[in-house]
């Protein structure tokens, strides 16, 4: 039973962490690289994390670091995504406005 709840905290805080890091990623994609927004929205989640690990009486044990990391970066890495290729997105539509209707 123990190692059964320990297994469930792990899975909600391991998933929250990756939800958390998407709009932090999503705004780390749109700011230069080590300016000082840049920090805060690499470690701006890390007090939240934290907190979800004491308040799931998760702890620090080793066993617990690979999928917090996986998911802390892989919250970065999508929302960095999701932001790229909506700029793409938009890069796109507006030089099929720029060239206009083509011929009929």
């Amino acid at each position: 039973p123990g190692d059964t709840d320990l297994v469930i905290k792990l899975t909600a805080v391991a998933l929250a962490t990756l939800l958390i890091n998407i709009p932090f990623g999503f705004w780390r994609e749109s700011v230069r690289k080590f300016s000082p927004a840049w920090f805060v929205a690499v470690h701006g989640a890390v007090p939240l994390v934290v907190l979800m690990r004491h308040q799931s009486h998760l702890g620090f044990a080793w066993y617990t670091y690979p999928p917090m990391i996986l998911c802390y970066f892989g919250g970065q890495f999508i929302g960095s995504r999701i932001r790229r290729r909506r700029r793409a997105a938009q890069l796109a539509a507006d030089q099929s406005v720029a060239e206009g209707p083509g011929p009929s």
